[in-house]
């Protein structure tokens, strides 16, 4: 089978491929606007609509954004790296400081929370070594940064360990659920991160504020204590295009 290379790239494909270049080239810097579609279907000698196909896939990348009338513009949101080791690391949370602040310091994020008392999901139930059904903590958040939604999340932790201690509070305190888990006994002592990519549902895009064709990542973060306690199960999910995800370790 050929593969699609060269002319054999569908019309739209090869514009959308020229674009990406030339943003990655710097020709177009953020906040810049883009050629118009009739004046990109003019220049490849292409029919409007290809042209329009060709902006609405580096609008699904996330590289750039439209309004009606305004025409595409380069999107000025720099993705945020995630730097997956030392985020988790006991001088972090230790230390009284928020994980999100590995991550990102100089921009300010706007965290939604809700905590609630929940029947366990059978995954849920099982990957903390519970009951399908036993009562477990659930603390909802969606984070927004430089007014763009770029993750949703819930931790559940056994309401065995969260009852009546500030985990169930909507702000935990300096250092986070981790330093109040540190508090009664039970300190991560270990993490198990398990990373996938797929298409949003109707619910993911919707609070994310992104298009259902963009993947998300998902992620999924177990933490243990000393005795390998399953203590959390945090499952978040990611805007792909808000995130670049770094891991940097020794040999």
């Amino acid at each position: 089978m050929a593969s699609e290379t060269g002319a054999q790239r569908p019309k739209y494909q090869r514009i959308a491929d020229d674009l990406k270049a030339a943003i990655e080239a710097g020709e177009y810097g953020p906040g810049d606007r883009l050629p118009g579609e009739s004046a990109l279907a003019a220049q490849y000698e292409v029919a409007v609509l290809t042209a329009r196909q060709a902006l609405k896939i580096l609008r699904i990348e996330g590289l750039v954004e439209t309004k009606k009338g305004a025409g595409a513009r380069v999107i000025e949101f720099r993705p945020i790296r995630r730097h997956g080791i030392q985020r988790l690391a006991r001088e972090q949370w230790g230390a009284g400081k928020s994980i999100w602040s590995a991550d990102e310091e100089e921009r300010q994020v706007t965290i939604g929370v809700r905590v609630d008392t929940v029947a366990a999901p059978a995954h849920i139930a099982r990957m903390l070594e519970l009951e399908e059904g036993d009562p477990v903590c659930a603390r909802s958040r969606r984070f927004v940064l430089a007014d763009r939604p770029v993750m949703l999340a819930t931790s559940y932790l056994p309401l065995s360990l969260a009852e009546g201690t500030a985990v169930m509070n909507v702000d935990t305190g300096e250092g986070g659920t981790y330093a109040r888990l540190a508090e009664i006994g039970h300190a991560p002592a270990h993490f198990r991160e398990e990373i996938r990519c797929r298409l949003p549902v109707a619910e993911e895009a919707e609070g994310l504020a992104m298009p259902l064709e963009r993947p998300v990542i998902k992620l999924c973060r177990t933490a243990f204590d000393a005795e390998l306690r399953a203590v959390e199960v945090n499952e978040m999910t990611m805007d792909s295009a808000a995130y670049v995800l770094e891991y940097a370790f020794d040999a």
